[in-house]
């Protein structure tokens, strides 16, 4: 399991997970805002399942291991 996201983005991903855990407690108030939880998690961990079933990897330094 090697890592496939690159610093850009897990910034992003960190990014869109902080906004939407404050919509739970700022916006609409819905439970959907906890879907930033696992956003974060993947962007900590530097590996996304997605990316590996099609193939992708956005991390330039990992993939020129």
């Amino acid at each position: 399991m090697g890592k496939n996201i690159g610093s850009v983005d897990k910034a992003i991903r960190v990014l869109v997970g902080l906004v939407l855990i404050a919509l739970v407690f700022v916006g609409p108030q819905t439970l959907w805002g906890w879907i930033g939880v696992p956003v974060i998690a993947i962007a900590l961990f530097g590996w996304c399942p997605l990316y590996r079933i099609i193939g992708v990897s956005t991390c330039k330094k990992c993939a020129a291991e």
